[in-house]
Order: structure tokens, then sequence, then C-alpha cells
């Protein structure tokens, strides 16, 4: 299975970073959500990952604890990437003994960067993601296919 996620990257800032997330639900249905997120390296492993930042007690989170599986799907008109995995959760609610505050502080603002973001005002950005404490979500791709054909 293709697991480079070189063609996920490059459509990444065509369309803001824009991508449907999918996670299933307990009764084994879809959830689909529109997210930013963009490649990042992951804190732990050093791999290339597909990285976006989640609201805590959104559902998708819930669902993700439960089934660490997802599907991601970034599009820029007809061209497409779809990245399949499982992924790793880390923030307030869901800490890793290997990052500490700093280090979720600066991997959230490196996903916001990664998904295109830019902030004018870095100390709102951190206390904004800690008063929602947000969670970064770091799907590592299984398989990885693309259509980068334009119509």
């Amino acid at each position: 299975m293709e697991s480079d996620l070189s063609a996920f990257a490059e459509l990444v800032p065509l369309d803001h970073g824009l991508c449907v997330l999918g996670t299933l639900r307990g009764d084994g249905s879809i959830q689909a959500s529109v997210v930013n997120a963009g490649v990042v390296q992951h804190p732990l492993t050093g791999a290339q990952v597909v990285g976006l930042v989640a609201t805590g007690g959104a559902r998708k989170l819930h669902n993700l604890r439960a089934d660490p599986r997802a599907t991601i799907v970034a599009r820029a008109g007809w061209q497409w990437a779809t990245v399949e995995g499982t992924v790793d959760i880390i923030g307030p609610d869901d800490p890793h003994t290997d990052v500490d505050p700093e280090a979720l502080r600066l991997l959230l603002r490196d996903i916001f960067r990664a998904a295109g973001g830019t902030h004018d005002d870095w100390d709102t950005y951190d206390r904004v993601m800690a008063e929602e404490r947000r969670a970064a979500v770091l799907l590592a791709p299984r398989r990885t296919y693309a259509s980068l054909q334009t119509g």
C-alpha cells in the first residue's frame, strides 16, 4: 500500500487546507467533518503524518478515541488526494507522557501553519487553543490515493 503524502501536501495550499475527515460512529456509520489539515512531522515517531486540530469535546474526537481509524480527503477543483490510516490524539484530554504542555502548544501551531494558517497574535492563538482544550489529531497513513488530473 502506498503511503506517500506528497499528493496530499500538494493540494493543501490550493484550498486553504480545507479537507473532509471521516470517522466511524459507534454504530459503524460514517461521520464527516470539514477541517483544516496539513502535513507535519509526528512529534513522537518523526514520520510524516496528516495533522489537524480539533476542539475538545468534538464528536470526531469521541469517535476517534473509540476507533482510531480515519480517512481524510483534500481537494482543489477536480484534483483530490485521500489518506486512510489511524490517528494519535495528543491534547489536554488526551495527554502523552512525552509531550509536555509547551510541546503541545508548539505542535498546535505547527499544524495550523501546515494547513496554511497565519496569525498576527500567537499569544491569543495559544490562549484560545488552551481554553477550547484543542487537541492535535495525527493521522498516520496506511493507504493513500489521488487524482491530480484537472478534469
